[in-house]
């Protein structure tokens, strides 16, 4: 399982890499696991400022489709516009090539309370 220590994440399986002002938003590797084969990614939230928590769009896969959720509280400024016709790089690269959203945040904060990598191993593990 990778869970790269320079990241935050919630306990919905989204990771944030702060960078600067911005945060690049995905899901994690464990959750591109558990939801198989990606098939289809919706974000329909560009140029909206959502709270954390908050839900920016959906992913499908084979067998169910969920909810994306903000892991902070900012205006989403850019979509991944590769996922509109290759949506299984969220399968191949989760941390890499398969980001969903680049935002700008609102409280940096926030961030602060999400969980580190150790933890979400640990919530994760069971």
């Amino acid at each position: 399982m990778n869970v790269p220590e320079d990241l935050m994440y919630t306990d919905k399986h989204e990771w944030i890499r702060k960078d600067g002002d911005e945060a690049v938003i995905g899901i994690t590797d464990y959750a591109q696991g558990e939801l198989g084969d990606i098939v289809f990614v919706e974000i329909e939230t560009e140029g909206e400022e959502l709270e954390a928590g908050d839900t920016f769009g959906t992913i499908e896969a084979v067998k169910t489709v969920s909810d994306l959720f903000m892991p902070v509280s900012g205006l989403i400024r850019e979509v991944n516009p590769d996922l509109t016709n290759k949506p299984e790089l969220v399968n191949k690269d989760p941390y890499g090539e398969g980001w969903m959203i680049r935002i700008k945040m609102q409280n940096h904060q926030e961030i602060e309370e999400l969980l580190t990598a150790e933890k979400y191993v640990a919530l994760i593990s069971g």
